[in-house]
């Protein structure tokens, strides 16, 4: 069955009565300024700077092509949905309209699950390996507890009112301005003393080889605009804020990439720029100029105030790594609570705290996960971090990407199946528009899923040049069957979760079918207004 559509005058949805409880706990603390900051926490991830730097000068060029075909589209396709269904839980309630509760209930399962992985993996080690570098080694026992220092501290921030929580996402964004804008200014600094690496233009032509390695990376850059929309219900004016929001936070995050990149470009001989390393490398060598130099071999020595700033730079990149994934778990935590309320899941996941206003259990079942993934990671790579952020990353983008894959078209069912509902943000260009940029945003993610599990996918076809095995992650050089080991067993398992999590929802689906049977108010599963106000009976799951 599908979910009431939206009553005349409004644009929520009516979901189930589990859900309707819940709502009354919600809080509206976030304002268009909140979410602008939010957004730009969500967008500018520090995490793959290093992985764009270390293709080299064309990775600008595509970062420039996929912002014109993916970033505007994915754009404009959640301004229209986010304005138009401004509902607590956002992608979920989107698909669920569209494709029903069972396809958006697991495909929920998959956007919820990508964010413990982030979390637990490429997150995790790249502030492990940060610290390792501007503080203190951590030898043995000392990695593990400091991992879980950080996905538990993020955890604690998660749980927090929105009143509270959303200082979180503030203090990222804030943290990132200041962090990237001491970077470029340490640039122009460093290039005046020393100059700086001449990049050849012809190291900008974009080649095949050069999209399959960067498209997954950047396109997972370019995502979280549907995030603000999980808590919908929690803003103050979702349907004027999300649509000039996206716009305002689109344009700074585009600046706050670029300018990173180019300034690892002229400061990192390319042979030194590491997916991992590449943004702290080049922090390390800029602040020479403030203190330490540059050996023969490339090892950087930070004295004086050159090591000053670089451990306060260091720090406030672990805490925007750390405000990247608490701001990401806001949404992906409340997005799940809403369809584990609505029937989509166990019940008991399904509460928002009274006191808190948000979902404490499904904060907390994430850290876990989270906390047991580093634990098992670690020791299956014996601590190797390149492998475990190649893995980790991969796993995330795809899993993230798989959900997106169900979530886009749901613009054009949506369309169809509720036209006369106010849309006060609408795709240009009527029928062809939405159908364009839905085409655009889906076939790239599915491309990124394929190319993510298969690295270099087409690679020697149709005269393109290169070996397919030359697009496996550094860390996993020689090893294809391990590396899509890692990522097709959990995408499997992931799968697997969702299914039971559809199953453990079946007792309160009865329930709304019964106390919809018996005349209660609509859930969704029995009789539901339609947008003329008359008593339809829901078709479809």
């Amino acid at each position: 069955m599908t979910p009431a559509p939206p009553s005349p005058g409004t644009n929520a949805p009516d979901l189930s009565a589990g859900w309707r409880e819940q709502r009354s706990r919600l809080r509206k603390e976030l304002r268009r300024l909140d979410v602008f900051f939010f957004l730009i926490c969500t967008l500018v991830g520090l995490d793959t700077i290093g992985s764009v730097a270390a293709a080299g000068p064309q990775g600008l060029t595509w970062m420039a092509v996929l912002a014109l075909v993916f970033f505007l589209p994915y754009g404009l396709l959640v301004a229209e949905l986010g304005s138009t269904f401004p509902v607590q839980g956002g992608p979920y309630v989107w698909t669920r309209l569209a494709f029903g509760r069972l396809t958006a209930g697991i495909n929920q399962v998959l956007y919820w699950l990508s964010n413990p992985v982030w979390l637990g993996g490429s997150l995790c080690i790249i502030a492990l390996t940060t610290w390792e570098q501007f503080f203190t080694p951590l030898p043995g026992l000392w990695k593990y507890a400091a991992g879980l220092v950080f996905i538990w501290a993020g955890a604690l921030a998660v749980v927090q009112s929105v009143r509270v929580g959303k200082w979180v996402p503030i203090a990222g964004a804030v943290a990132r301005i200041v962090l990237l804008g001491v970077f470029l200014v340490s640039v122009v600094v460093y290039a005046g003393r020393h100059g700086v690496h001449a990049l050849p233009a012809g190291e900008f032509a974009p080649t095949y080889a050069g999209f399959l390695a960067l498209v997954p990376v950047l396109i997972f850059n370019y995502v979280g605009f549907e995030l603000p929309s999980t808590a919908a219900e929690e803003m103050t004016n979702p349907k004027r804020d999300i649509p000039l929001s996206i716009l305002r936070s689109g344009l700074a995050s585009l600046l706050l990439y670029g300018g990173p990149i180019l300034g690892i470009l002229f400061v990192l001989p390319a042979e030194r720029i590491g997916s991992l390393g590449g943004f702290i490398d080049a922090c390390k060598a800029v602040f020479t100029v403030y203190g330490g130099h540059i050996a023969a071999d490339g090892t950087v020595t930070l004295t004086g105030f050159g090591a000053v700033l670089g451990s306060i730079a260091a720090a406030g990149l672990i805490i925007g790594l750390l405000t990247s994934g608490v701001t990401w778990a806001m949404g992906a935590h409340r997005a799940q609570a809403v369809a584990c309320a609505d029937g989509a899941g166990p019940a008991w996941l399904g509460t928002f705290s009274e006191r808190h206003g948000t979902p404490v259990r499904v904060n907390l079942l994430s850290a876990v996960l989270a906390s047991v993934l580093l634990i098992v990671a670690l020791q299956l790579t014996d601590g190797d971090g390149e492998k475990y952020f190649a893995a980790g990353l991969g796993l995330t983008i795809s899993t993230t990407f798989i959900s997106y894959v169900v979530t886009f078209p749901s613009l054009l069912v949506l369309r169809r199946k509720y036209p006369d509902t106010p849309r006060p943000y609408r795709v240009p260009g009527g029928r062809a528009g939405a159908r364009l940029i839905t085409f655009l945003a889906t076939g790239l993610v599915a491309f990124t899923v394929v190319v993510l599990i298969w690295p270099g996918f087409g690679v020697g076809w149709f005269g393109t040049g290169g070996s397919a095995a030359d697009s496996l992650p550094e860390a996993f050089a020689g090893q294809r069957l391990q590396y899509t080991l890692s990522q097709v067993v959990p995408l499997l398992l992931f799968l697997v979760v969702g299914l039971c999590f559809a199953l453990l929802g079946a007792p309160a689906r009865r329930r709304m079918r019964a106390g919809a049977a018996a005349g209660e108010l609509p859930d969704g599963e029995g009789r539901q207004a339609s947008p003329t106000g008359r008593a339809v009976r829901s078709t479809g799951r």
